[in-house]
């Protein structure tokens, strides 16, 4: 019987980080079966989730395990499939765009777990005001929020985070 794993990691960025790990996953009879990498601060982070049987887990463990060290951090996690809710749920996108301050991923994110919203994807990233070269923040956000949610309601709480806080709300 096969189990689905999460490998997580972060190393300092060089190439052949992702040869390494789908060697260590093929070499063991593993399928990679989806993948999120980036390279941030220097360093080379990602997640990978894949298939491999009960047989072979051990040794893939072990081979990840020879991979680590002070610059190379790597775990592996069974992921446990009873985490669903019975809501109906539709995908939003959500981009924005305020000045950046300490504390705007904590309200965003409190505001959508007031509204139920289970974020898929995160990217956040500051860049130079086109205008004014002050450092914006910026965020594009994938979450799925139970279908009968008020996306007026959901936009206005983002929005009143701060007064120069831009929402674009889309419906997948």
């Amino acid at each position: 019987m096969n189990t689905n794993f999460v490998i997580s990691f972060s190393a300092q960025d060089k190439p052949g980080i992702v040869e390494l790990l789908s060697n260590a996953v093929s070499s063991n009879q593993g399928n990679w079966l989806e993948s999120a990498m980036s390279h941030l601060a220097g360093r080379f982070v990602g997640i990978v989730v894949i298939e491999i049987s009960a047989a072979n887990y051990d040794n893939l463990n072990n081979a990840l395990a020879a991979l680590a060290n002070d610059d190379f951090t790597i775990s592996i996690k069974a992921i446990d499939d009873n985490g669903s809710d019975d809501i109906e749920r539709k995908s939003i996108e959500i981009e924005l765009t305020g000045h950046d301050r300490p504390g705007i991923v904590s309200e965003i994110s409190g505001v959508l777990n007031k509204y139920n919203a289970n974020v898929e994807d995160l990217s956040t990233y500051l860049v130079s005001g086109s205008m004014s070269a002050e450092i914006l923040f910026k965020a594009d956000i994938v979450a799925s929020i139970a279908s009968d949610t008020n996306l007026d309601d959901l936009q206005e709480a983002i929005e009143s985070i701060a007064d120069d806080l831009m929402v674009d709300l889309h419906i997948d």
